[in-house]
């Protein structure tokens, strides 16, 4: 099983105050972030896109190729690339362009996003919310299959046997669908025999069971058997003891929730309900390196997941406690689990 990292790469945005600190120091974190992971033989580095203040990258490929140029090894993918409100062209463009970088090492994770700002800024109609994304997702799967492309939808403009250009060195360059619990989502990357990355940050992991059989039992209908890719995602945060690591993690983890809870009419996250998702069969990876350990072990017992993805950095976590956080899961962590899968 391979074993990363993701990040929205919070700004650190103050709602109460309404202060949003520079972005370049936030950025320069990111960066160290992912050149420890990559030092620590971690397997991916994932960078999501959102279009809004209080997070800070909106455009996934700049910094995954900023990344690329100061790293050897590690994979890097989107986390999500908002597929629906770009242009799949274009997509396809970067990531070729990070995968010559990275020297075969990029990835695209596609999806719809959790948030819905960058359809009006990029004046796409909400109402097409389906439809944008199932005709983008046609065209870059076919743009992976040959340089010289005609196609045809209604949600953006035909291409007549116009060439798209870099190639990437992978050929294909890896897509990944992400999605967070719908059931059609899971279907179609079934049918198009695509990896899955599901999201798992709120509830019991085990609820989501019949959602992993169903993308199984439908990819084996579809003729692409069952053992296609399965990453899941979890919030996760590691520190020498379980003490140290929830009394970190809370405040920032409970600013946010309760910030996005808020736009969607949910009550703030109370401490008992945050320590109720950090016990051994709930959604949050939170505690010492061995409780981590066996709730990764535990997830996987439940899904036979292929690749877990830790996201860390959820709200502004101070940047020493997840660079230990992050040196924590690649020198203790992923190595256990690694052994005890026979990896």
């Amino acid at each position: 099983m391979e074993l990363g990292l993701y990040t929205f790469v919070e700004s650190g945005w103050n709602e109460a105050s309404g202060t949003l600190p520079p972005a370049a120091p936030r950025m320069r974190d990111l960066l160290e972030e992912a050149e420890l992971a990559d030092q620590l033989g971690l397997d991916v580095f994932g960078v999501g896109e959102h279009h809004r203040q209080d997070f800070i990258v909106s455009t996934p490929a700049v910094v995954l190729a900023a990344i690329a140029a100061r790293t050897t090894r590690i994979r890097l993918t989107s986390a999500v690339t908002v597929l629906s409100s770009d242009d799949p062209v274009r997509v396809f463009q970067e990531f070729s362009t990070v995968d010559l970088i990275s020297n075969g090492r990029a990835e695209i994770m596609a999806g719809r996003g959790s948030f819905i700002e960058s359809f009006p800024l990029f004046g796409y109609d909400l109402d097409q919310y389906n439809a944008l994304f199932s005709e983008k997702l046609d065209l870059l799967l076919k743009l992976r299959d040959t340089d010289v492309i005609t196609w045809h939808g209604r949600t953006r403009p035909f291409i007549d046997g116009r060439g798209v250009y870099p190639r990437p060195v992978q050929q294909p360059l890896p897509v990944w669908i992400a999605v967070g619990g719908t059931p059609q989502s899971v279907v179609r990357a079934a049918q198009l025999g695509l990896p899955l990355s599901l999201a798992i940050i709120g509830g019991a992991p085990a609820h989501f069971v019949p959602l992993v059989e169903l993308y199984r039992d439908s990819a084996e209908r579809a003729g692409h058997g069952r053992t296609l890719p399965l990453a899941i995602g979890s919030h996760c945060f590691i520190a020498d003891s379980s003490q140290e690591a929830a009394s970190t993690f809370f405040p920032s983890y409970a600013e946010v929730m309760g910030r996005i809870g808020k736009e969607r009419g949910w009550p703030p996250l109370s401490r008992a309900q945050f320590d109720a998702l950090c016990t051994p069969h709930g959604a949050l990876l939170v505690g010492s390196p061995q409780q981590v350990i066996d709730k990764i072990l535990y997830e996987h017992e439940l899904f036979g997941n292929t690749r877990f993805m830790a996201q860390m950095t959820v709200g502004p976590l101070p940047h020493k406690a997840v660079m230990r956080s992050i040196e924590l899961f690649g020198t203790i962590v992923a190595p256990a689990v690694r052994k005890a899968l026979g990896v």
